[in-house]
């Protein structure tokens, strides 16, 4: 009886806390926070560590978050600012480094005591979508836009290239190391899944050819086995050797967007642009649980080390924590909808373009909300590059111009290339005069210091 009752008073002492409980002897009955508030933009990827202490975010935001799972808690450790654009994905390298990837192309490697910059290896123009780190924490392996792979040493507080794996006709969308880290697989947009390896940077052959785009992957325990998700929706599984699909698992009604596999290796969950995550089995294929997010795609995918515990993130400036099992009876979607850049068509045209332009990396409030790029507040009559606490990039301070009605409009007639060259601004045009001087006029309105109007308080709420 006493053990229902403390049972019981745990609980309850999560429920009145607004955390997730599993249930005693299940993952060291662990207390999860509902959400993780942090980034200030959409979050890209989320991972967590061995033993579920600490977990990595990555965002459009430029950032990477360490967080410390704690007292039913998600606590920022370090908010690592390092990307010069959308920071897409990361992984830990033992228990101190962890290497993320970005739409800039580059690859960081972080020193997660402090949360500094070890390294960074700029590839180029092309995104870097998807980082694995072998097991020993030696290697890493980043997928590219420009159809390659590319394998780092971690030799210290350095990343050392060690091989150029191409061959693909596509994008390179995720890789994955061999248990023993001598093989790298890779999958691509071309359909097809291939296995390198890691010393000499030589094709060994390629494994599968499922036609549509490959996504996402992962290697399955034992390595006899590996999981994908395509963008026809397909989920299945191939007999490596055989290079056979082993178990076709449920389609999703739109892309796959992301795979998660427990530590112990007995769930595999996948997330699509449906919404939908569906949590399996890999002992016998079965599907024990499915989730509907019905305000957007499941980008980011992470299952805790039973798998009881599922983080997914999308759209959402947060990342969402779903209690697998012990299956919860009532499970909200905490998400705002419509999200700050999914306006009507009937606001109004400047306010419209705020939102789809601008809104994802700015905000128009004294404080920058975490977001990518710096406030607008106050904006007009502010030199360029001079709002202090934000990390301008260098070629941006050394410009010596005023923001004011005609450089903002040029700004987006020519283009940040143009106007701000080399600033780390993505490049946002707009050709049509009365779309930009609507612009324009909002945000002259809306970025005033004292607030006036109901657009810049409407702004402000957010």
């Amino acid at each position: 009886m006493s053990a229902v009752i403390n049972a019981f008073v745990v609980i309850l002492g999560v429920m009145l806390a607004g955390g997730h409980a599993v249930a005693a002897g299940d993952e060291s009955a662990q207390v999860w926070p509902e959400r993780l508030h942090g980034h200030g933009g959409p979050v890209r990827s989320v991972a967590l560590d061995a033993d579920d202490k600490h977990g990595l975010t990555t965002s459009f935001d430029y950032s990477v978050i360490l967080w410390r799972f704690e007292a039913g808690k998600g606590q920022v450790v370090h908010r690592m600012i390092g990307h010069e654009a959308a920071a897409n994905d990361a992984a830990f390298a033992g228990a101190q480094r962890a290497v993320s990837v970005g739409d800039d192309g580059a690859v960081i490697l972080w020193n997660l005591s402090d949360g500094a910059v070890l390294d960074r290896v700029d590839t180029g123009d092309d995104k870097m979508l998807a980082v694995s780190v072998s097991a020993d924490g030696q290697f890493a392996v980043t997928a590219s836009w420009d159809r390659t792979a590319r394998i780092f040493a971690l030799e210290g507080d350095r990343l050392s290239e060690r091989a150029v794996l191409d061959g693909h006709r596509g994008n390179v969308n995720a890789v994955a190391f061999s248990r023993d880290g001598s093989r790298v697989f890779t999958a691509s947009y071309d359909g097809t899944i291939r296995v390198f390896e890691r010393e000499s940077g030589e094709m060994l052959r390629e494994v599968h050819s499922h036609g549509w785009g490959v996504n996402v992957m992962r290697l399955l325990p034992g390595e006899t086995h590996l999981a994908f998700g395509a963008t026809d929706g397909a989920v299945a599984v191939i007999d490596i050797a055989q290079g056979a699909v082993f178990k076709q698992l449920a389609s999703h009604e739109r892309p796959v967007l992301s795979l998660a596999l427990s530590h112990d290796g007995s769930r595999l969950a996948s997330g699509g642009g449906d919404g939908r995550i569906r949590v399996y089995d890999t002992g016998e294929w079965e599907l024990l649980e499915e989730f509907e997010n019905p305000y957007g795609p499941v980008w980011g995918l992470a299952l805790s080390s039973g798998g009881a515990i599922a983080l997914y993130a999308g759209l959402d400036d947060h990342v969402n924590i779903w209690q697998v099992a012990p299956r919860e009876p009532f499970e909200p979607v905490e998400s705002q909808f419509p999200r700050r850049f999914q306006v009507s068509a009937e606001d109004d045209l400047g306010r419209r373009q705020f939102a789809r332009k601008c809104s994802v990396c700015h905000t128009l409030t004294p404080d920058g909300g975490n977001r990518a790029g710096p406030t607008l507040y106050g904006v007009f009559g502010r030199r360029v590059g001079t709002l202090p606490g934000y990390p301008y990039s260098e070629a941006l301070k050394r410009l010596d111009f005023l923001w004011d009605e005609q450089t903002i409009s040029d700004l987006f007639d020519h283009g940040p290339d143009v106007v701000t060259p080399g600033s780390k601004m993505p490049i946002q045009r707009l050709r049509s005069d009365e779309e930009r001087d609507a612009l324009v006029a909002y945000l002259k309105r809306a970025t005033a210091p004292e607030g006036s109007g109901a657009d810049s308080q409407g702004e402000q709420k957010q």
